[in-house]
């Protein structure tokens, strides 16, 4: 297909943090289900959400009540959601969420489900933080998905979570995998974060030649209140140009029309996948 209607949804935490999160998750998908609906019926075709996006950004705790939130991927209750709405509406769904794989081991993970509600498979954040306010090795453990590349309906799709977009080894692996749309689902702050939101993925967009789509949360989470959720998702082209953008404070599905066709042109512009140098870069994988 030339072209793919992508949505991304952004959100604010409907909940308060003191209650169980088995509670947050429900109220959570009770909230976006009509902004999922609203996809399916503007016909989107590759949906995606915020980094654990049925919960709080919790990682400024290290509160082990939080790995109750945690669910099976993919025979936990919102991947099973996700499958129905995915096959009610022929759409491709990124569900980022934070996954259970045995008492005491959780990841950072993405469920990719196709259109005909098919799980396809899972991408598991490989960099994880750890820094004030950013606790997240408390939470999850690193993955080593290598990088997978999938097969939708509409096209081929790459998953890379919130800090991973700091190393453009991953992108880069991704883009070589076969990525033609990558998401990138995320929890960032104002502050430093804000000024790179608006130059990294636009900088792999181009380096990679693919499209990207961004996706971050709104508002403030209290009681950590570590910085506003600046929102802002938005969609980038293979020239690193942004497209289509969320507002900073709202609610928002956010649907743009994405041409691929601008993939093969923008390659064959520019040749970066022929001019590259793997056999220089053995260095960059020695271990320091």
């Amino acid at each position: 297909m030339t072209k793919i209607r992508g949505g991304l949804i952004q959100m604010a935490l409907k909940a308060s943090t003191e209650s169980a999160p088995e509670k947050i998750a429900k109220t959570m998908l009770d909230a976006q289900i009509p902004l999922i609906e609203k996809a399916g019926e503007q016909g989107v075709q590759v949906l995606s959400f915020q980094e654990v996006f049925t919960q709080p950004y919790f990682c400024p705790s290290q509160d082990a009540k939080w790995y109750a939130a945690a669910e099976p991927v993919p025979d936990g209750p919102t991947v099973k959601l996700m499958q129905g709405l995915a096959r009610k509406y022929s759409m491709v769904i990124v569900v980022p969420i934070y996954e259970l794989a045995m008492t005491g081991v959780y990841y950072n993970t993405a469920a990719v489900i196709d259109a005909d509600g098919t799980y396809l498979g899972k991408y598991r954040k490989t960099h994880i933080p750890q820094v004030a306010g950013f606790w997240e090795k408390f939470f999850f453990k690193p993955g080593a998905s290598d990088y997978p590349v999938f097969q939708t309906r509409y096209c081929k799709l790459g998953v890379y979570i919130c800090y991973d977009r700091h190393f453009p080894e991953g992108w880069r692996a991704l883009a070589l995998n076969g990525a033609e749309y990558i998401v990138n689902p995320s929890a960032t702050v104002a502050g430093l974060s804000e000024y790179l939101w608006k130059l990294e993925q636009p900088a792999a967009a181009v380096a990679n030649g693919v499209y990207i789509g961004a996706i971050n949360r709104i508002g403030t989470e209290a009681p950590w209140n570590i910085g506003e959720f600046y929102g802002q998702s938005y969609f980038v082209n293979p020239r690193g140009q942004i497209e289509a953008i969320a507002s900073r404070d709202q609610d928002e599905l956010l649907v743009h029309d994405m041409d691929f066709e601008l993939i093969r042109e923008v390659r064959n512009t520019w040749q970066f996948f022929r001019d590259r140098r793997p056999e220089t870069y053995a260095g960059l994988t020695e271990i320091n």
